[in-house]
């Protein structure tokens, strides 16, 4: 899927467009934005928890685990120059230890995970 990002009313507002769905991204005000959106580091954070709790909720059906819904966390800095995700798993339901130990693994085979620990290529064109 295309994204497509042009400039909002903001200062340094823009809007996000993927498909029919739109959202703002923004600085904070203390970098001269409005603080009118999601900071960009957020919405990386965002696409892993999100990938996350679907991954962990599409597998838990097709398995038949009885998972009622997981909240996840993502809190995300910058540490010692490496850019850190720390991912809090909330299982909801009557789940076994080993159920949760199997969810655990498989929230590492989200899409969004895998392609943020493995190889990232950037490639730039400009018009």
């Amino acid at each position: 899927m295309e994204i497509k990002v042009t400039k909002g009313a903001g200062k340094l507002q823009h809007i996000v467009a993927a498909g029919p769905h739109t959202l703002i991204a923004d600085a904070p005000s203390a970098f001269g934005g409005d603080d009118a959106g999601f900071v960009p580091h957020d919405l990386l954070a965002a696409a892993l928890g999100a990938c996350t709790a679907v991954t962990l909720n599409m597998y838990a059906g097709r398995k038949e685990i009885p998972l009622e819904k997981v909240d996840v966390t993502v809190v995300a800095a910058e540490q010692d120059g490496v850019y850190v995700f720390n991912r809090t798993l909330h299982y909801h339901g009557n789940l076994s230890a080993e159920q949760k130990d199997n969810l655990n693994k498989i929230a590492d085979k989200c899409p969004v995970h895998k392609a943020l620990s493995g190889e990232i290529k950037i490639i730039t064109q400009a018009n």
